[in-house]
């Protein structure tokens, strides 16, 4: 059953799940720590700390969450506010033909967003790119594999997760068949020459599977035909007027949904378009990708936004800075999709 406790802040009375150690007033904002009522004088005392056990992406140790006993689904809350964790992968293929030279600069503004804005820590954030010391965050196929499991490894209710994708993405060839285009769409890792891409069909059985009851996932990908490559049931697509609409891409011999959270992808443009790294957003010489810009611009400036408004005003920096410098300097306002597993669009963005 829910509880109540009073807000450290303001001392305003809330309710919270019998399982919560930590929520946020809605009045003040304020974080409150919670003690496990088994843990409290006359009661028996809470285990303590969760043991460490092997991190899914390395061999170093990394905290686990409680082993709360299972609520019933029908009666019990889910905890509003729960651990951040975030995978940031930037790829610019130094020395390749085909290099970038604006992805690393992608997934630095969006660490700072998620930092500075969004009240991630540091030590949540796991960084992929070319710049790395270390050669186990290197962005090469494996490593993003791994960092792929890491992020949605244990979730529970409350987590919010942020996957950013800042690189090339291609099309292949449906083999199983579950794609309405024939094709399936794919991140393209640093060593894709030899190693090969990550396609659609496995980014979704290994984060948007697995994500359960009160997990919330967001997915920012900057890339070409990166429309729908988390295969998302639905797909919302916004015109140039700023209206939209949803379209069913479900396949009734696949399943593509959550195990109860939810899954939200933002794209840098169709299956079937290219997308761009240009330096008509920043006024200097240093590449940026349009969405990703217009993305962190948006947060930025409104915090309390809903996924509609944040669409719009990602189109609308898109579309201003097109204007300014001509469709040559800009990628083509191929306005970002939302894919979601519920038709709406009324929820607040609350990474």
């Amino acid at each position: 059953m829910a509880r109540r406790e009073r807000c450290s802040g303001c001392g305003s009375n809330m309710l919270v799940s019998p399982e919560a150690r930590v929520v946020r007033c809605s009045q003040c904002h304020t974080l409150t720590n919670l003690v496990p009522i088994n843990a409290r004088p006359g009661r028996t005392r809470y285990n303590g700390l969760p043991r460490m056990h092997e991190n899914p992406y390395g061999n170093g140790p990394s905290p686990q969450h409680p082993q709360y006993p299972q609520p019933r689904p029908s009666l019990s809350p889910v905890p509003i506010y729960g651990r951040k964790r975030a995978l940031l992968c930037g790829v610019n293929y130094h020395g390749k033909s085909y290099k970038l030279k604006g992805s690393i600069n992608d997934v630095k503004s969006m660490k700072y967003l998620l930092v500075e804005t969004l009240g991630f820590p540091n030590d949540s954030i796991l960084m992929l790119t070319e710049n790395e010391r270390e050669p186990s965050k290197i962005p090469t196929k494996q490593n993003i594999r791994k960092a792929l499991k890491w992020l949605v490894y244990g979730c529970q209710p409350g987590d919010s997760l942020v996957f950013h994708f800042s690189g090339h993405g291609t099309r292949q060839k449906d083999y199983n068949h579950d794609e309405v285009d024939g094709f399936d769409e794919a991140l393209c890792p640093l060593d894709h020459e030899t190693e090969g891409n990550i396609i659609d069909d496995e980014i979704n059985d290994t984060i948007v599977k697995p994500l359960t009851r009160g997990t919330t996932l967001h997915a920012i990908i900057d890339a070409c035909y990166s429309g729908t490559v988390l295969d998302l049931p639905f797909v919302c697509r916004m015109n140039k007027e700023g209206r939209y609409a949803w379209e069913d891409q479900r396949n009734p011999l696949f399943n593509k949904r959550t195990s109860g959270g939810l899954a939200f992808c933002f794209s840098a443009c169709d299956d079937h378009q290219t997308s761009a790294d240009t330096t008509a957003f920043t006024g200097t010489n240093v590449r940026t990708g349009a969405m990703t810009y217009s993305f962190v611009q948006a947060i930025q400036n409104e915090r309390r936004l809903t996924y509609g408004h944040l669409l719009n005003a990602m189109r609308y920096t898109i579309g201003d800075v097109s204007k300014a410098h001509g469709a040559s300097q800009v990628s083509k306002p191929r306005f970002s999709k939302l894919n979601w597993w519920r038709n709406r669009l009324d929820y607040l963005f609350l990474v």
